[in-house]
């Protein structure tokens, strides 16, 4: 095996040697495809590089002998002499998808003899400067680690000093001037600029190696779960420009929309440019549907290509060209990144062409994404007029409070403000912050920038290209035409549109579209787990029914008693001196709890209800103790405040979420307990009267112990007699201890629900709460390889899961299991409910349609995320 390969000699290499860009560059040149030359450096000589921090043995003799072969192949040669210059293109290419996380480097090779030279052979001493710059600019930041801002601003004073609205408009001596400006700047930062090409090549190599482990790419890895140990191959190319002129320019096509996966041509065109002046969005470009009429035949032979592509990768593509004076290049394909509405609509449809099984088309949807099908919009009845407007680069709405970098949405979204982050355009450094934000707006860049692809990636809304938008970030300002803001101002936007409006705008709730139905009822027969909803409300409970619940799988009755009108009743239970006043009390609440049974159940007519009884510590419906020592040390306790500050001190616990609650609760207050049974039955008996089909069920919290369990049996075999009605009893099993007895206690029970959250937190000795201290730590640094509060454990909690599972059938061959914690609603985690033999998992109602699609992909065998990057 060697360290490099021509883009003609891969045959039997896979991507996870060539990256996904190598892969695809020889594919299409396999195919016929006007490829412009090239060879990719493996990703095996990156790892090998990383190991060593030197270049691996044998590596640059192969990289001699490829160049060799390009300056064959092109009839130029690589670092001047006489007629056209050899330049090249260094490009990054990982295994796995990562658009704009790494480096790229083009026009490598152009020395200042080779300008001359260059402007000579072309007859166009305009362009041969244009690339020179180009060049000087991008080895500066990638290669040399200067900042992009003081190249920017030297490009501006340019423009400026030349009356120059455009860089395009910079004259052949403006451009010469700039470069010797760079130069100086380099130098002023104690770096200079290799002008012999084999040093620029080595650097470049040797920037983009590294780049595998800069924080923009961890941090996307992390996000999107891909291993740190792949590495990245390196792609050389042979340079062709579409900056020679008017005849000439370089663009991004989709084979269908990314945004909504309509089938067609869709892309962006940027006369006289380069292909990075297009993804980092520092011009807006042109629909690509305006060469309709301006370029015929280029249209034609761009929407020719895109169907080939789309034919041979049987995948929506994404692929980047150039035209040099007329003649089409292509320069890479790779899957799309796509919003979920369009990878929804893309894969039933190419399953309805023909094109992919249905089971495949199940298996192409990321399942995690559907929730955002739900997502709000703009309500149009009650907008207001918007303040700006750009293009729809993601769809779906969004409000918040507007930042200016991705650092001050990473902290404000951390106290738990929604924001939208705004920008001249996005860079690859502002992924954290994208990440976080709610919405995105930029100022520059089209509908094929680094601002809309990532977006559409991550399922977040995003308007670009808002010519209306200017920004002063000193001053931490902006404004939206005549509009001036500041940061933290509220705004709104829609990505669906492309409008922007100031203040909180309306919001109506989404829909899950026709197109979703049809996978749904696709993925219906392949589907083991039962599906239910973690539901309080009948509200809820409805729209869990419309998206296809079939049941509730978990009530939590502590949250009926947090209504305002409750809490005092709730206290006055817990604060009772006498049975009287502890009777009325309990009458109050039975009263509350039975109407909410009766909506609950009303609304799941015909489906099973699990109702677990109450949870957590009491002191939680008592005002906080540290605000009533306040008043007390102030002399300010009003009357009766004394007794309660009593009782709260009694009640008090330093760690409550292993104290007084659950079963524990229920056991020493038993007339909590019985209340609460009543009301359920009651309500139960009421409805079957009506000739209505309720089916509840009643699941015991927090055990621990068998003897817990047989105890409060006791209690509701009790009421269960004097009703002369029975239900189903389970208990959840969320503790370690009840998972490791699990043989003891299933005899006892009719289910078990795995309450996973509780589980998690024990097992990991971790608190929900407080792990935001350490645990983005421990993500970036891959000390927990996912958030084990998002996504279920395999390696532990699922142990303690199976152990459940094994010896919780085999003492009750009848006992059915449920997992009711908020991993019943992730993707990953459904399809190790799967593999453990659970019969249903339940989840929040928007993420109902996530388990139902994850279950039926679990049958398929997926048994990791899918990857949407297979040509990337």
């Amino acid at each position: 095996m060697g360290w490099v390969y021509a883009f003609t000699e891969t045959k039997g290499l896979g991507k996870e040697l060539l990256g996904g860009k190598g892969f695809a560059l020889a594919e299409m040149t396999r195919l016929g495809f006007p490829v412009p030359p090239g060879f990719t450096l493996t990703t095996e000589a990156c790892r090998a590089y990383l190991e060593r921090g030197a270049f691996p043995e044998g590596l640059w003799e192969e990289v001699r002998e490829q160049v060799e072969r390009l300056e064959a192949a092109t009839g130029k040669r690589f670092g001047g002499g006489e007629g056209l210059p050899l330049l090249v293109s260094v490009r990054s290419g990982a295994p796995v998808s990562m658009p704009g996380m790494m480096d790229t480097i083009l026009n490598l090779g152009l020395t200042r003899a080779g300008v001359a030279a260059l402007a000579e052979a072309s007859g166009n001493p305009r362009f041969a400067w244009d690339s020179y710059r180009r060049l000087v600019q991008m080895y500066g930041e990638v290669v040399l680690g200067l900042a992009a801002e003081g190249f920017e601003r030297l490009l501006d004073r340019a423009k400026v000093l030349a009356g120059a609205e455009r860089d395009v408009d910079l004259s052949a001596a403006d451009l010469e001037r700039l470069v010797a400006a760079y130069q100086e700047h380099i130098g002023a930062q104690g770096r200079t600029f290799p002008d012999d090409p084999w040093r620029q090549l080595e650097g470049a190599v040797r920037a983009v190696f590294e780049s595998w482990n800069n924080p923009r790419a961890r941090t996307y890895r992390r996000l999107y779960e891909i291993p740190d140990d792949l590495g990245t191959a390196v792609n050389v190319q042979a340079m062709v420009f579409g900056n020679l002129g008017d005849d000439s320019g370089t663009g991004v096509g989709f084979s269908r929309n990314p945004a909504t996966g309509e089938r067609g041509l869709y892309g962006e065109y940027l006369k006289n440019a380069q292909g990075e002046d297009v993804v980092a969005g520092v011009r807006t470009p042109q629909p690509l549907e305006r060469l309709r009429e301006s370029e015929p035949e280029l249209y034609e032979a761009i929407a020719d290509v895109a169907a080939r592509l789309e034919a041979h990768f049987r995948d929506m593509q994404d692929f980047e060209f150039t035209v040099e004076r007329g003649r089409l290049y292509l320069l890479q394909t790779r899957t799309g990144k796509r919003t979920p509405e369009a990878a929804v609509r893309i894969a039933v449809e190419m399953a309805e062409e023909g094109a992919v099984s249905r089971e495949e088309a199940l298996l192409r949807v990321d399942a995690n994404t559907l929730p955002g099908l739900l997502r709000a919009r703009i309500d149009p009845d009650r907008a207001p007029d918007p303040v700006a407007e750009g293009l729809p680069a993601s769809p779906g709405a969004a409000v918040g409070h507007a930042v200016l970098d991705a650092e001050t949405a990473e902290s404000w979204a951390g106290r738990g403000l929604p924001v939208v982050l705004v920008r001249p355009e996005t860079t690859p450094e502002d992924i954290s912050g994208m990440y976080i934000a709610r919405g995105i707006l930029t100022a520059r860049g089209g509908m094929t920038s680094h601002a809309a692809v990532v977006a559409r990636g991550m399922g977040v809304p995003a308007v670009v290209g808002v010519a209306a938008l200017s920004l002063n970030l000193e001053e931490r300002s902006f404004r939206l035409g005549d509009r001036s803001f500041k940061e933290g101002d509220v705004i709104s936007l829609d990505g669906a549109t492309g409008r922007v409006f100031a203040g909180e705008v309306a919001l109506s709730e989404g829909g899950s579209g026709a197109y979703l139905q049809r996978l749904l009822a696709w993925a219906e027969p392949h589907r083991k787990l039962g599906v239910r909803a973690n539901a309080d409300t009948p509200a809820d409970a409805r729209r869990a029914r419309e998206l296809g619940a079939e049941g509730i799988g978990l009530v939590r009755t502590e949250h009926m008693f947090f209504d305002p009108e409750r809490i005092p009743w709730v206290r006055a239970l817990i604060l009772a001196e006498t049975e009287k006043e502890e009777r009325e009390a309990l009458d109050r609440l039975f009263a509350f709890q039975r109407a909410d049974f009766l909506g609950l159940l009303e609304a799941m007519d015909g489906l099973p209800v699990t109702v677990r009884l109450l949870d957590p510590p009491l002191h939680e419906f008592l005002p906080p103790l540290v605000e009533l020592e306040r008043k007390e040390a102030a002399g300010a306790l009003a009357p009766g405040e004394t007794k309660l500050l009593a009782q709260v001190r009694q009640l008090h616990e330093v760690n409550p979420m292993l104290g007084f609650r659950g079963v524990r609760l229920l056991l020493v207050r038993p007339e909590i307990l019985r209340m609460q049974v009543e009301a359920l039955l009651s309500a139960t008996r009421v409805l079957r009267e009506q000739g209505r089909d309720p089916r509840p069920e009643l699941m015991i919290p927090l055990v621990s112990t068998a003897e817990e369990v047989e105890q409060a049996l006791a209690v509701v075999r009790e009421v269960f007699a004097e009703f002369d009605l029975s239900l189903p009893v389970g208990t959840m099993i969320e503790t370690p201890r009840a998972a490791l007895v699990a043989g003891a206690i299933a005899p006892l029970v009719d289910f078990f629900s795995f309450g996973t959250n509780d589980l998690t937190q024990l097992t990991f000795g971790i608190s929900r709460d407080d792990a935001g201290h350490f645990l983005p730590r421990y993500l970036d640094d891959r000390t927990f390889p996912t958030d084990p509060t998002e996504r279920l454990d395999a390696e532990a909690v699922g142990r303690l899961l199976e152990i459940a599972v094994r010896e919780g059938r085999a003492a009750n061959p009848g006992l059915k299991l449920g997992l009711c914690g908020e991993h019943g609603g992730e993707a990953q985690s459904v399809h190790l409910a799967h593999a453990l033999g659970l019969d249903y998992v339940s989840a929040s109602p928007f993420r109902v349609l996530t388990a139902r699609l994850a279950a039926a992909q679990a049958t398929l065998q997926l048994t990791e995320p899918q990857d949407r990057s297979s040509a990337g």
